[in-house]
C-alpha cells in the first residue's frame, strides 16, 4: 500500500538545512526524502525537533558529496552532514537484519523507500515527505493513524518489540505526549515483551524517562507506563501499590507543563527513603547534580507545609539553594491536596516576600581565619562554631560582625 498526498503547508525556516542537504542529493541523481518524525509532526501542525534526510545514496557516496560529514553509524547506513549551521542525519534506505542484543541490528541490507519504511518502529513514524514537491510518501498507513489518533506498531507487534526492547518505552512517551491511544495489538505485545526492558541499557532507560517527565503528557505517561506493565521494569525492584500509583498521578499531573526532570522523578520516589533513592539514581545512572536534587527534594518535601513554622535560617538555606523553585513547585502540589490549598499557598508566599533576598545568602561574618586567629583547631567543634554562628546571622539575631566576633568570643568561654 502506498498513499501520496500533498503537505498542504510550507515548511518552516528550520527545514532549510536539511531541504539544502536533499536537493544536493537529489541534484547528483538520488532519491532523497525528509522521514520519521519531522513528517509526523508537520502534518500535526507542530514543530519538529530535527530533520532527518533518507535516500538511496550509500554512505561512502553521501561523504562524498558533501565537504563535511561525520561517520556515525555508516555501518547502519548514517552519516552525518553539516548543512549551515546544523547536523543532518543522512540514512540510506535499508532493511534490517537480525537483532541479537534488542537495540541494533546485527547487519542492514541497503534497498528503497519502501523496504525502509518496513523496518521503521510506528506507523506515524515511517512516512516520508519529498521536499521538492511537498508531497507525503506513506507506504505503512500511517496517516491514517495520525487521523485515528492511536500509536500503532509497524507490521507484526511483537517482532518490532523483539527486535529493538527500548521500543516499549518509545510507545508509551509518543501516546503520552500526542495524547494517542496505543493500538490493542501492539498494547498486547508491549505486555507480552515488558521483561525485556530489563535487557535496555540503563542509561537509555533514564533518557526515555527524562523525555516523559519533563514535559506535558507525563502523568498519562505514567498511568500508560503501569498499564502495559513496564512500571515494574523501569529499574531493579521498581515497585507501587494501587493507592501508591494514583497518588504519583496526581501528583505528576499537578505539575506546570515544563518542569525539570529532578521534579518530576521525585514525585515517583517521594514516599522512598534516602538510602532507597541513592540505589535508583544509581542504578538508572542519574548525573550527580540529578541525584542529589531528587534526594534533596524529597529530604525537604514537608519543610514548607507551615510557613510559619519554618526557622527564618532553615527557610533561607532553602531558598538559596538552585532547586528551591523546584521545591516551591513541589510544595504547591502537597498542598492542592489539602484543605484550604489558596490560604496554605497565600501563607507561603507571605513569608517568603518577606524575606530580604540580599539577607538570603550573605558572606558570613565570621570565617575559618577567625577561628584560627582565636586559637580554635580545625575538627568538629570549628565546624560546629561556624554553622552555629552562620544560623544566627541567617535567623537575624546577630546583624554586625562585631556582634558575631562577640558571639565567637562567648562561645569559647
Amino acid at each position: 500500500m502506498r498513499e501520496r498526498f500533498p503537505l498542504n503547508r510550507t515548511l518552516p525556516d528550520e527545514a532549510v538545512p536539511a531541504i539544502r542537504v536533499a536537493q544536493a542529493l537529489a541534484k547528483a541523481g538520488h532519491a532523497a526524502l525528509l522521514a520519521g518524525g519531522c513528517v509526523r509532526d508537520l502534518l500535526l501542525g507542530a514543530a519538529p525537533q530535527d530533520y532527518d534526510v533518507a535516500t538511496d545514496a550509500r554512505p561512502e557516496r553521501v561523504s562524498a558529496l558533501f565537504k563535511t560529514t561525520r561517520h556515525v553509524g555508516a555501518q547502519f547506513g548514517v552519516v552525518l552532514v553539516r548543512s549551515g549551521k546544523r547536523w543532518i542525519e543522512v540514512a540510506t534506505f535499508r532493511a534490517d537484519g537480525t537483532y541479537s542484543d534488542g537495540r541494533r541490528p546485527d547487519q542492514v541490507t541497503f534497498g528503497d523507500a519502501q523496504l525502509d519504511a518496513q523496518r521503521r518502529d510506528f506507523t506515524i513514524n515511517g512516512m516520508f515527505l519529498d521536499p521538492q514537491r511537498l508531497e507525503v510518501i506513506d507506504f505503512v498507513g500511517g496517516a491514517a493513524d495520525l487521523r485515528a489518533r492511536v500509536v500503532r506498531a509497524i507490521g507484526d507487534p511483537a517482532e518490532r518489540f523483539a527486535e529493538d526492547h527500548l521500543r516499549l518505552l518509545r510507545a508509551v512517551r509518543f501516546a503520552a505526549r500526542l495524547e494517542f491511544a496505543i493500538e490493542p495489538r501492539t498494547a498486547a505485545a508491549i505486555r507480552a515483551a515488558a521483561p525485556f526492558l530489563a535487557r535496555v541499557s540503563a542509561e537509555r532507560v533514564r533518557e526515555e524517562l527524562e523525555r516523559m517527565l519533563a514535559q506535558e503528557g507525563r502523568s498519562r505517561a505514567f498511568e500508560l507506563l503501569s498499564g502495559v506493565g513496564l512500571l515494574t521494569h523501569l529499574w531493579p525492584g521498581a515497585w507501587w501499590s494501587d493507592g501508591q500509583r494514583a497518588a504519583v498521578a496526581a501528583a505528576l499531573a499537578g505539575l506546570p507543563p515544563r518542569v525539570s526532570f529532578a521534579l518530576g522523578f521525585a514525585q515517583l520516589v517521594c514516599d522512598r527513603r534516602p538510602e532507597e533513592i541513592e540505589r535508583i539514581g544509581r542504578a538508572l545512572t542519574f548525573s550527580n547534580v540529578d541525584r542529589e536534587t531528587v534526594l534533596w527534594l524529597v529530604e525537604h518535601q514537608a519543610d514548607l507545609d507551615d510557613p510559619s513554622g519554618i526557622a527564618l535560617a532553615a527557610l533561607k538555606r532553602l531558598m538559596a539553594h538552585e532547586a528551591f523553585a523546584d521545591l516551591l513547585e513541589h510544595a504547591r502540589v502537597r498542598n492542592a491536596k489539602r484543605p484550604n490549598a489558596g490560604a496554605r499557598t497565600a501563607a507561603l508566599q507571605h513569608r517568603l516576600a518577606a524575606v530580604d533576598p540580599a539577607l538570603v545568602r550573605p558572606p558570613p561574618f565570621v570565617t575559618g581565619d577567625d577561628l584560627l586567629a582565636a586559637g580554635v583547631p580545625q575538627g568538629p567543634q570549628f565546624k560546629h562554631i561556624l554553622d552555629e554562628l552562620y544560623t544566627r546571622q541567617l535567623d537575624e539575631t546577630l546583624a554586625t560582625r562585631e556582634a558575631a566576633l562577640a558571639a565567637l568570643r562567648a562561645l569559647l568561654g
